[in-house]
């Protein structure tokens, strides 16, 4: 339901913040480029 879908998003929002961890991306900018444009060419009528 959408209420126990808000509930366990504010409950991890509220463990996030009160143990915080770095993000670490694990892709380059170039692999991430790349796989937006394989998706992209996947979407009918998405003009790009």
């Amino acid at each position: 339901s959408i209420q126990a879908l808000e509930k366990d998003i504010r409950e991890w929002i509220a463990d996030w913040n009160d143990n915080p961890r770095p993000f670490n991306w694990t892709k380059t900018a170039d692999e991430i480029f790349e796989r937006l444009g394989s998706y992209l060419q996947r979407i009918p009528g998405a003009g790009h």
